[in-house]
């Protein structure tokens, strides 16, 4: 089975407190101050997000498989109340295929898709009349993540099934333009039981100077230096995780000085410090993700924007596992699960305000919604979850 038709196996077939500590670098400098936002270039646009009500329905996109049996016809159209979390459908996005996973510009005026397809593109959507802008070639198979450079002028994706990363500049109109850069992870050898590299997620650092490719086929996470003119990409460094775990997801501390590596293959996570200056990431010991030893292949983390607690989706075990986070962001205690309420939780997602967390349920086909409390880190499920085929991507603004 190839690692592709694997992820679409894994995702499409029925199926007392712990603490993590950070392991030590060698140089702990202390965290620098986020750098200041650069002046916008000409063209340029500022990073300005539309203005919405207090108590006005705000967006919701949804991604699916259109090629899967019973899957959507595009990009789900939906709404939602930010005090009661009750999603109203609104229609659909079409002609962007296979879009299993969503991100917005900075400036929130334009939507992209990765098309998770053999022949892997990336789509640019306007968001104020839904308008597609196009599609780019990723040069690799099997898209499954993208996210922009927070400087709006970079839009970077992984590739499954190639197991590669690509750069490609947006324009002033959101629009993108050709690849500037492709990069395909050729060392170190697959772990056990992978047949390649499988790019799974390709993000940015807080220090805006770094950016992270996380790769589940060879149990590592590389870090890159990317060139702000020019959208090419330099190897900085490598972290591995031990054989066999699998590393899906990386999310930030908002310190800038610590990350949270979910691996799907062993049923793991892991606490990571990271050196800003160099981009070096370490990774920590193993830590258990709540879901009792049962088949479980946990996706994604959320960290809280002040920093106090994380939340973890487990598919298989169809939970939301919740850590509070302890030590600046050095160690997760496990505080316990709560039910997702749906089938195979394959993403999460904050509200804007961060006063609401969205499941995407892939095998149930539903989106969760729970109201977070902020003091507590506490969940409690926002009514009944919200249909929509093969859910795989809720992106709420």
């Amino acid at each position: 089975m190839t690692g592709w038709s694997r992820r679409r196996f894994v995702g499409a077939v029925a199926g007392a407190a712990a603490v993590v500590a950070v392991p030590a670098t060698a140089a702990d400098p202390p965290a620098p101050a986020p750098p200041a936002a650069p002046p916008p270039r000409t063209g340029e646009r500022t990073a300005v997000r539309p203005s919405h009500g207090a108590d006005r329905p705000r967006p919701l996109y949804v991604g699916t498989y259109t090629s899967a049996e019973g899957g959507g016809a595009g990009v789900a159209l939906a709404e939602y109340d930010p005090g009661t979390g009750r999603i109203t459908g609104t229609g659909t996005l079409t002609g962007v295929p296979d879009p299993s996973y969503l991100a917005v510009h900075p400036d929130g005026r334009t939507l992209y898709a990765v098309d998770e397809r053999q022949d892997g593109a990336v789509t640019a959507v306007r968001l104020a009349d839904h308008k597609v802008l196009g599609a780019r070639a990723t040069g690799g198979a099997g898209p499954c993540h993208l996210s922009v450079h927070p400087g709006g002028r970079w839009l970077l994706s992984a590739d499954y099934g190639s197991g590669s990363v690509a750069v490609h500049p947006v324009g002033a109109s959101g629009a993108l333009g050709e690849r500037t850069d492709l990069v395909t992870h050729t060392a170190p050898p697959p772990g056990p039981g992978q047949q390649g590299p499988h790019a799974h997620q390709f993000v940015t650092a807080p220090d805006g100077g770094h950016v992270l490719a996380v790769d589940l086929g060879t149990d590592t996470v590389y870090s890159y230096r990317l060139d702000e003119k020019r959208g090419t990409l330099t190897e900085v460094a490598r972290a591995r995780t031990r054989p066999g775990a699998g590393p899906r997801h990386l999310t930030f501390h908002p310190g800038g000085r610590h990350a949270y590596l979910a691996n799907e293959v062993d049923d793991t996570v892991a606490v990571c410090a990271y050196d800003p200056p160099t981009g070096r990431l370490t990774i920590g010991d193993p830590q258990p993700t709540g879901s009792s030893g049962g088949t479980n292949y946990p996706a994604q983390f959320l960290v809280t924007a002040d920093g106090s607690y994380a939340f973890l989706a487990n598919r298989g075990h169809n939970s939301l596992a919740r850590y509070a986070v302890e030590d600046s962001g050095a160690r997760l205690r496990l505080l316990g699960t709560v039910p997702v309420a749906g089938d195979f939780p394959r993403q999460i997602a904050f509200s804007p305000d961060g006063r609401l967390l969205f499941a995407a349920n892939q095998r149930s086909g539903t989106v969760s919604v729970f109201h977070v409390d902020a003091s507590s880190g506490g969940l409690r499920l926002a009514g009944e979850p919200f249909a929509s085929p093969v859910a795989v991507c809720a992106l709420p603004l």
